[in-house]
């Protein structure tokens, strides 16, 4: 028979449970850490999505745009600097795409009425907001900027439950001197204005004789664009612009700057080209740039011979102020294209309801 140690088989006994004590402690311990970890995680991702603790992400155009200009005049005018928030460089086409992702909060843009790009967005995310610039910065905003107080009405959009304060300016189309003769500026103005129904871009219902100098004030006329505005009894007291142009060394392709896909200028810009390219033995090529400030720059440097641009910064762009170190004297007014409206858009999603909300 089999004799046991009876005291010893106890200590085992004993020692295994508290092996099994041990174990099932640990077990806990370690599910309740997971636990913890995984309800920390989903707070970090949750407060991510909202942009919870962060600052607010704002695209306010290319950097040599007017957009980028007006995005600072603006926050400017409600204390909101530099560093207050995150800034994204980038055009309206773009940054919509990055509102409607959620990767920003806020994309300012400078536009016609309505806007394709924000029509869209609000089909695809269903709660598009535009923000609006409180009565009491309006003046403050005009002074510093030339742009000036815009209702946008309420009818503009599906999704605005009332009209919306804001500030706007005129897109014009401009020459370079030294490549465009009076001649060619005669018919470039003449066929915007005459021929304006052949382009499809619903902001071409602005190219108007009526509106045709909306813009003008503080620019040099281009002679041809002076001499068939003249020849329509339209009349101005803006001064005449030197060329150097001459029609006998006219060159045989011309470059149109516009500004980036997802806005108004390039589009439009290149509706306007062909119009021309249909009527004219010269060829005019769109191309895509930063917008106003880029575009006058360019033509600054010999590099493009028209551009579209807000008329604000032309003036810069003549005075040598603003963004322009030093004045640019070899451009000229041909015509006003359309009004340009500052839009700023955000998300319901965002919880940003006004400019006192961004942190």
């Amino acid at each position: 028979m089999a004799r046991y140690n009876l005291k010893a088989l106890t200590k085992r006994k004993h020692k295994v449970r508290d092996i099994l004590f041990l174990e099932r402690g640990s077990l806990m311990i370690r599910k309740r850490f997971i636990s913890l970890f995984i309800l920390i995680v989903g707070m970090v991702l949750l407060l991510a999505a909202c942009g919870g603790g962060g600052k607010t992400k704002i695209a306010i155009g290319p950097p040599a745009s007017a957009t980028n200009t007006m995005s600072k005049v603006i926050l400017g005018a409600y204390g909101i600097e530099d560093g207050d928030y995150e800034e994204f460089q980038e055009g309206f086409g773009d940054a919509a795409d990055l509102v409607q992702d959620g990767n920003i909060d806020i994309s300012v843009g400078v536009l016609g009425l309505p806007a394709a790009s924000i029509e869209s967005l609000q089909a695809s995310t269903g709660d598009v907001i535009l923000l609006e610039i409180d009565e009491d910065k309006i003046a403050q905003i005009e002074e510093e900027s030339g742009y000036q107080k815009y209702i946008i009405p309420q009818d503009s959009y599906d999704f605005l439950e009332s009209d919306v304060t804001t500030v706007a300016a005129y897109a014009v189309m401009v020459a370079n001197t030294d490549t465009i003769d009076e001649e060619l500026g005669y018919e470039l103005a003449r066929i915007m204005v005459e021929n304006a129904s052949e382009v499809t871009h619903a902001q071409a219902e602005h190219m108007t004789l009526e509106n045709a100098l909306n813009g003008a004030d503080g620019l040099p006329l281009h002679p041809g664009a002076a001499r068939y505005y003249e020849e329509q009894g339209i009349s101005f007291d803006n001064p005449i612009a030197e060329l150097s142009a001459d029609a006998g060394s006219r060159k045989d392709e011309f470059v149109l700057g516009t500004g980036s896909q997802g806005g108004t200028y390039y589009p439009l810009g290149g509706e306007i080209a062909n119009v021309w390219n249909s009527h004219l033995d010269t060829n005019y090529t769109n191309v895509e740039t930063g917008a106003s400030i880029e575009n006058l720059a360019t033509i600054g440097e010999g590099n493009m011979d028209l551009g579209m641009t807000v008329h604000v910064p032309a003036r810069d762009a003549l005075n040598g102020e603003g963004e322009f170190d030093s004045p640019i004297e070899n451009f000229a007014f041909i015509g006003h294209v359309y009004p340009e409206i500052v839009q700023v858009v955000t998300r319901e999603a965002t919880g940003i309801k006004s400019y006192d909300d961004i942190k």
